[in-house]
């Protein structure tokens, strides 16, 4: 997807509720990478949503963005919060209650659980089963952030446990009307989980 695609995708997501945006690059250059990230900051900065960098601490800084995102193999948190500061979000990736414990004893500002589903964007990825997140829910005061198959299908199961927020992927990046597909999407957590356990609506994650 070139550089205008990417931003005019993104730009209908906003249009269609995103609440925050995550950006993840494991193919690019830095300089493309770094590239990519001004435009999309410059975007996310206009219109008041806030940027997650993946992995990339040097990226984040680089393009001032909101917080990274780090998972169970990248820089340990305190490394992170030291080098971003306290006033920027640090997201991590969880797979077990053990792991979650840590991130939250350690300041993490947000987790994320998963994959809950095989997906495409990352094949490698642990599977959480829902006794594991029905631990995490349970154990851990963070917002929680579902991650790894979420589709329109997929997060009503979810109607039950303390849930703030879906990462969302290819269903919005794909879609070839973006901001109408966001909008399902908005709807669907407004009206089945929004008013049950105060969630979020769609983190997009590029």
């Amino acid at each position: 997807m070139s550089q205008s695609s990417l931003i005019d995708t993104i730009s209908q997501a906003i249009d269609g509720g995103i609440t925050m945006l995550q950006l993840r690059e494991k193919k690019l250059s830095s300089q493309a990478f770094l590239e990519e990230a001004l435009a999309v900051k410059t975007l996310a900065k206009d219109r008041h949503i806030p940027l997650i960098i993946n992995d990339r601490v040097d990226i984040a800084l680089a393009c001032q963005a909101d917080g990274v995102h780090i998972g169970q193999n990248d820089l340990p948190l305190p490394v992170v919060r030291s080098l971003i500061g306290a006033d920027k979000i640090i997201g991590v990736s969880v797979q077990t209650l053990d792991q979650a414990i840590i991130a939250e004893k350690q300041g993490a500002d947000y987790l994320g659980v998963g994959a809950m589903f095989p997906t495409k964007t990352k094949e490698e990825a642990i599977i959480v089963d829902h006794e594991t997140l029905a631990k995490i829910c349970q154990n851990v005061s963070l917002p929680i952030i579902l991650i790894g198959g979420m589709t329109q299908q997929t997060i009503p199961l979810f109607q039950h446990e303390r849930i703030n927020g879906f990462a969302i992927v290819s269903e919005i990046m794909t879609a070839t009307e973006t901001c109408h597909v966001t909008q399902k999407y908005r709807q669907l957590i407004d009206q089945q989980l929004l008013n049950k356990r105060g969630a979020t609506c769609p983190f997009l994650d590029h």
